[in-house]
C-alpha cells in the first residue's frame, strides 16, 4: 500500500514538473514577441471584403501598421497610418498567448479597464522566428470562413 501511495505521489510530482516545464517553454517563446513590429502583409481570398478588428477599414489599411507588444504586462497597441480611404488609428490592447499558439487580444477603449472588456479577437500563431511571425484568423463572410494571414516583421526592441 505504501509503495502504491509513493508511486502516486511521484507520478503527480513528475506530471506537475512536466506541465511547469511546458508552461516555461511556452512563456519563453511568447516573450520573443516582445518589441515593435510592422504588419508587412495581409493575405486572404480577394473575392471577399475583409475589415479586421472592427475598425471599419479594409484589411489592406493594416499593411504598414505598427504593433508594440509588451509581454511582461500583457499590454500593447497598434497604429494604422491612415491616408487615402484608410483611417488613422492608435489602439491600445491587452493580449496573451494561450497554449503557445493562440494569440488573443482585446481593444481597450478610452476610460475602460481591461477586465471590464469581455470581447476580443483570437488568432492562431502559425509561425514564429526571432524577427518574424504570422497570425491566422478565420473570418466569417458570405456564409463561409475566409482564412486571413497577417505577417509581421520586427522593427525594434528585441
Amino acid at each position: 500500500m505504501k509503495n502504491l501511495l509513493l508511486a502516486g505521489i511521484l507520478g503527480a510530482f513528475t506530471l506537475s514538473c512536466s506541465t511547469a516545464k511546458t508552461a516555461q517553454s511556452n512563456r519563453a517563446e511568447f516573450l520573443k514577441l516582445k518589441g515593435d513590429w510592422e504588419l508587412t502583409s495581409v493575405n486572404y481570398d480577394n473575392n471577399y471584403k475583409v475589415k479586421p478588428f472592427d475598425e471599419g477599414a479594409d484589411a489592406q489599411c493594416f499593411v504598414g501598421s505598427h504593433w508594440r507588444l509588451i509581454p511582461n504586462n500583457w499590454s500593447g497597441s497598434y497604429t494604422l497610418n491612415g491616408g487615402g480611404a484608410c483611417p488613422s488609428v492608435i489602439q491600445p490592447i491587452k493580449f496573451e498567448v494561450v497554449n503557445g499558439n493562440e494569440f488573443k487580444f482585446k481593444k481597450l477603449l478610452e476610460g475602460s479597464k481591461a477586465k471590464a472588456v469581455t470581447e476580443g479577437y483570437s488568432l492562431n500563431l502559425i509561425s514564429q522566428t526571432e524577427d518574424n511571425f504570422s497570425l491566422e484568423q478565420n473570418v466569417p463572410a458570405a456564409g463561409e470562413n475566409v482564412r486571413v494571414v497577417y505577417n509581421f516583421a520586427r522593427t525594434g526592441m528585441k
